[in-house]
């Protein structure tokens, strides 16, 4: 599917800023990302707006100025659409994947394998969550930090859930693997973080279908993730059991959903 042409600036400048945000420069081709180059007006004021905070920015010390991109990369997510900003807002303070790919085959397992091995771009151009996308652990577990099972085996790993249950568990995506000291459950922001959950679902439409692997699921598609909590929620493996980087990953809760163009797939991970 071809981008607009708003949507390819907006696509560039986002790379650039985070390929400088990681440390390295990602050259912009001359003319590619500029405010004239875009067809709806507002990606031409975003696209703008980011190109003037930039070249405000000294580029000495090197360590501020990354840190100063990361922090107008966010920014420039957040305003490019409300479900950015409402999946920056939910989930990207804590060891989150979130990622959705096209849906092109009647097995979905296929599409959301592809998104997990980061084999698909957001049909949308929509914001990725993915602390690992330049992990060098991938040179030994190429999906890391998943490692998941076939797609034949995804009905004994996923069970179905209903969609206040899908929006629970997304929301508790939100706390801490262990010691988490206030769970969603009795923060005053719980109704905050549960309209950015349900934002997030929006997108996949009314009849869209979730699947988890917390086992709870499987004999229940509306289990309590908000009394049960992140930690006391337990789920069938879809990471790696490799110990890299000093990295062990302990535990997991995944989310996947499917409606007849796309599978978004939410994971949180449990690592130390």
């Amino acid at each position: 599917m071809l981008l607009p042409p708003d949507q390819t600036a907006c696509d560039l400048l986002d790379a650039h800023l985070e390929a400088l945000s990681n440390g390295r420069d990602l050259p912009l081709l001359e003319g590619s990302v500029s405010a004239g180059g875009t067809d709806a007006h507002g990606a031409a004021e975003l696209v703008r707006w980011a190109l003037e905070q930039l070249k405000d920015l000294p580029r000495e010390p090197v360590d501020l100025f990354t840190r100063q991109v990361g922090s107008l990369l966010v920014e420039f997510r957040s305003r490019r659409s409300p479900w950015n900003a409402a999946a920056l807002r939910l989930l990207d303070d804590s060891y989150n994947f979130v990622a959705t790919g096209p849906r092109l085959h009647q097995d979905w397992a296929h599409d959301a394998l592809a998104v997990l091995h980061r084999a698909v771009r957001d049909p949308r151009g929509w914001v990725r969550l993915d602390w690992d996308c330049h992990n060098s652990a991938r040179e030994q577990v190429p999906a890391y930090p998943f490692d998941p099972p076939a797609a034949s085996r995804f009905p004994e790993c996923l069970h179905p859930l209903g969609a206040e249950a899908a929006v629970a568990a997304l929301a508790v995506m939100t706390e801490e693997w262990s010691s988490e000291p206030a769970p969603l459950r009795s923060r005053p922001d719980r109704d905050a973080v549960l309209a950015d959950a349900r934002t997030l679902l929006a997108r996949y439409g009314p009849t869209a279908g979730y699947w988890t692997n917390a086992t709870a699921a499987a004999s229940d598609p509306a289990p309590d993730f908000l009394a049960a909590g992140l930690e006391g929620t337990p789920s069938h493996p879809f990471l790696t059991g490799e110990y890299l980087n000093g990295v062990d990953l302990f535990d997991e809760l995944g989310l996947i959903a499917v409606n007849e163009s796309e599978v978004g797939v939410f994971w949180s991970l449990g690592a130390y």
